[in-house]
């Protein structure tokens, strides 16, 4: 990837200007900017990790469909996209994006071409040897639920919309006597897959099946366990007179992992693929489908497809319902509104230009998972493999547990709370329908992934219940949370033993506090007290004399002490180090602040993390906010007495880590919850203990943010005297009563009303200390 780093400045640059709000009557939608955080690269991200690992196409709020260009096949690449990249190997109509890890998805890939027919995509060192098409950086443009770019080798202009189940592609040919779309139906992101089935129903449309296995790679190169079938059905607004399939004699005994299908050889096999005109129907281990045509100069041919994960009947019916026409520009309207309507549940006032089209951008991305995966009319693939049914919730797939549970579903519960029902009723389903009857800890098209670690579900369903939100079997949900602890919990040790010690007792603890604040308000008093003593597992793994937690082994002993200390990356932790998982005690501050040697004590040691972290925050030993477990951190000091520190930390990351560029995060986007940080700290709250529904005053970034909680109902937060300079809260009143604590409930939010806060240049220590 470092060879394609060319004049990387500059390319990231462009990214700035892609996206320009419309002149008054602009829908919100116009703010947002795709391309932030559409990089994996980990040389600007100064970390293995990369940066936002997002996709620049377009999308509907929460839809299935996500449609998307793809530049890389393989690596850890899990957008399938990085904005460096210089050629581009087709559009997927499936897509994951922010993510870690090895990715999946990127199924249905369509590309235009003309000339002679390649059958492999080529690589980006050698874009010539296959299909893929450099492409003018100056002309790829993304708005939310639109994608344009021009395809250089072809001369070709690709534009992308997306509808909730299907998507539409409209190409603009030159002149060509030999032009084509062909589709390569065995692409995955991170892998192949395993098995494809294509049929030509007539001739303007084709259909069929793209099976994904483990076998084949994907999430996790394999280890995240995700098998699930891809249905399509696709319509060519241009007849097929030249039409026909391509097939890779890929040997049984091949393995076809990601190391595998990135292999030379393994691509030779696809470039020696046998083309086969004018076949109705195949199947096959690498299919490829095209259709050739010649074209006039200027002449539009557009393709539009449904996708189902359930059957070939169902991605009809999608298509059929979302896009019954081809009008590319109507589509791409409906797809504007949806974003407007979904936007418009916080409206803001003051700030600058760039930091509208952050704080839209960052609420879009908060909208794209976990989504909606039922056909129309609510079919589902069960996690029994069995097609389910439901009208009374919407099945939602895609949750990324331990990075969500912090602020992506807490800022759900206030603008979306349907969506966290709906989420706990597929989380249920699930547990139940697998016949596992736990909940998994990142799920993802039913399957149980097991990334990452902790029971984050129990605090999705703690958070939600505390807060009223309870449309679904709460005795089968707290009886599953209860499988899930007992599962996977501190259990009978009082710790997590092992290298990752740490971070496992530290998340189980926390969890476990949730399912006891659940089972007292369920008046279950004997679970209540043997969860709430699990809770306090943190105090088994704490070392007084290093002042730190460190990593217990089986018999108690802690492990050996690193040269490097508590700033020791992955010593007893996952992604991190002590000093940054150590402050993850959220259900008992107060305990832990006793634990580390008393309030003054651990102020300072707070201090000295900021002290220390670089001003542009990416990867690094202190306070890192490119990885989540210190996502927290800077509201604690709102509980030891210190909140003008909480304001003038968190106003500081919304301005230094947060940019309207492509390298405007600084990690990975992890599925919304980089981005809801924002949303929730650019309002001015944010909780630290989700379970509980005291929620965090800080410094809005705006001067007037209102919620629309309803047609009726709004929470309105005004900022009087805000600026880059005045960042400090100097009173507060809640409803037009003076408010002295630093801190709302829940209910003062979904209740209605306003929070005004008056704002000055300087700290007022005697502000917000009240309890």
């Amino acid at each position: 990837m470092k060879k394609m780093l060319t004049n990387l400045g500059f390319l990231f640059a462009v990214g700035l200007f892609s996206c320009q709000p419309k002149e008054p009557g602009a829908g919100l939608s116009d703010y947002v900017n795709p391309f932030i955080g559409a990089s994996t690269n980990t040389e600007a991200a100064g970390a293995y990790h990369g940066l936002g690992k997002t996709i620049p196409g377009a999308t509907t709020p929460f839809g299935l469909v996500q449609l998307s260009p793809n530049t890389i096949t393989g690596g850890d690449n899990g957008s399938g996209y990085s904005y460096e990249h210089t050629s581009i190997e087709g559009f997927a109509f499936t897509q994951m994006s922010g993510i870690g890890w090895f990715g999946d998805l990127g199924n249905f890939l369509v590309m235009p071409t003309t000339g002679k027919m390649k059958t492999s995509a080529g690589t980006l060192d050698n874009p010539d040897a296959g299909y893929r098409s450099r492409y003018n950086k100056e002309t790829e443009k993304a708005t939310a639920g639109y994608y344009e770019v021009e395809l250089a080798d072809y001369g070709i202009k690709a534009e992308l919309t997306a509808a909730p189940h299907s998507g539409m592609i409209r190409f603009t040919y030159p002149e060509n006597k030999q032009s084509r779309i062909q589709i390569d139906l065995a692409r995955r992101v991170g892998g192949t897959s395993t098995f494809q089935e294509v049929e030509v129903v007539d001739d303007h449309t084709i259909a069929g099946r793209i099976i994904c296995a483990p076998e084949g790679g994907g999430w996790g190169n394999g280890e995240g366990n995700a098998r699930y079938t891809v249905f399509f059905y696709a319509q060519f607004s241009k007849p097929f007179t030249n039409y026909g399939i391509w097939s890779a004699a890929i040997p049984d005994t091949q393995s076809r992992k990601r190391e595998d299908i990135e292999s030379a050889a393994y691509q030779q096999l696809i470039a020696q693929s046998e083309i086969i005109p004018g076949v109705k129907k195949q199947q096959g281990k690498h299919l490829g489908f095209y259709t050739e045509f010649e074209t006039q100069s200027n002449e539009e041919v557009l393709i539009k497809a449904g996708i189902s994960f359930v059957s070939l009947q169902g991605a009809q019916r999608n298509l059929e319902t979302d896009i019954p026409d081809w009008d590319f520009d109507k589509t791409y309207e409906n797809a504007r509104r949806l974003w407007d309507a979904a936007l418009s549940k916080m409206e803001i006032k003051g700030g600058t230009d760039e930091q509208k089209r952050v704080f839209y951008t960052s609420l879009y991305r908060t909208m794209i998972d976990p989504r909606k995966i039922a056909d129309v009319g609510g079919n589902y693939p069960g996690g029994d493999n069995i097609i389910h049914a439901t009208i009374s919730f919407s099945k939602y797939s895609i949750f990324s547990g331990w990075d969500v549970f912090r602020s992506q579903m807490p800022l759900q519960t206030i603008i979306n709370p349907d969506v966290v029902n709906d989420l706990l009723n597929s989380l249920i389903t699930l547990a139940d329908e697998s016949g596992r009857e736990y909940f998994e800890r990142w799920e993802f098209l039913n399957s149980y992934t097991g990334c990452m670690l902790g029971n984050p579900a129990i605090s999705v369903l703690a958070d939600a219940y505390a807060k009223g939100i309870r449309k679904y079997d709460v005795k089968k949900a707290y009886q599953y949370a209860v499988n899930s602890a007992e599962k996977f919990g501190n259990g009978e040790l009082g710790y997590t033993p092992g290298p990752l010690g740490i971070s496992y007792t530290l998340e189980y603890g926390y969890t476990e506090w949730c399912l006891s604040e659940l089972a007292r308000q369920l008046g279950k008093t004997d679970d209540q007290a043997k969860y709430l003593k699990r809770s306090a597992a943190y105090r088994n793994i704490f070392d007084k004399e290093k002042n730190s937690f460190r990593p217990r082994l089986e018999d108690g002993n802690f492990a050996p002490w690193p040269e490097e200390g508590r700033l020791k990356e992955w010593y007893g932790c996952i992604e991190c180090n002590p000093y940054q998982q150590g402050w993850f005690v959220p259900q008992d501050i107060s305990g832990l602040t006793e634990l580390m040697g008393g309030r003054e004590r651990v102020i300072a040691d707070l201090d000295d993390m900021f002290a220390k972290t670089p001003d542009n925050f990416l990867w690094n030993q202190y306070y890192n906010h490119a990885n989540e477990p210190v996502h927290h951190v800077p509201y604690l000091y709102n509980r030891l007495g210190e909140p003008w520190k909480t304001q003038k930390w968190t106003r500081y990351i919304c301005d230094k880590a947060y940019k309207n560029a492509v390298e405007g995060l600084v990690g990975n986007e992890d599925v919304g919850q980089m981005s809801a940080w924002y949303v929730l700290s650019a309002c001015g709250i944010h909780p630290i203990c989700p379970g509980d529904t005291r929620m965090e005053i800080t410094s809005p970034v705006f001067d007037q943010i209102k919620i629309n909680l309803s047609e009726e109902k709004s929470f309105t937060i005004t900022a009087k005297n805000n600026s880059p300079e005045n960042v400090y809260i100097q009173s507060a009143e809640l409803n037009g009563k003076k408010h002295t604590r630093c801190y709302l409930d829940y209910q003062d939010i979904m209740q209605g009303g306003t929070l005004k806060l008056i704002m000055g240049s300087q700290p007022n220590p005697d502000w917000g200390v009240t309890e």
